[in-house]
């Protein structure tokens, strides 16, 4: 893709694509338009991750490099507006409760270890 390019050739691209990305991850893209329905307003949130890289290098006269990016958008709760207050309300996906449950087994393990080494002194 980038093979016959200059080195500034390809600091532009990858600042282009940085761009780009960036461009696509912004504040309405975290924050969906309101909802409202009898007297209550629901405000969906996200969260983005977004990377790009890129590399090259030469072998036997031989030059060749790329580069990629990409951007996730993920939902993760929602902001309801009811009665002149606000609340955040977390949507418990089944990887984040997994992620949840592999740290709360590791840590339970590491109690159970830690307390047995007690009793054996």
């Amino acid at each position: 893709m980038f093979g016959s390019k200059s080195s500034e050739e390809q600091s532009g691209v990858v600042e282009k694509l940085a761009h780009e990305l960036g461009v696509t991850a912004n504040a309405t893209t975290i924050y969906s338009a309101p909802v409202e329905r009898d007297g209550v307003t629901v405000i969906p949130v996200g969260q983005v991750a977004y990377g790009f890289g890129g590399g090259g290098g030469q072998e036997d006269g031989q030059r060749g490099s790329g580069g990629g990016g990409g951007v996730r958008v993920s939902p993760v709760g929602y902001i309801e507006i009811k009665d002149g207050s606000a609340d955040f309300h977390t949507i418990i996906t089944p990887r984040a409760l997994l992620a949840a449950l592999a740290a709360g087994t590791g840590l339970g393990i590491m109690a159970i270890y830690s307390i047995s080494k007690l009793f054996r002194r």
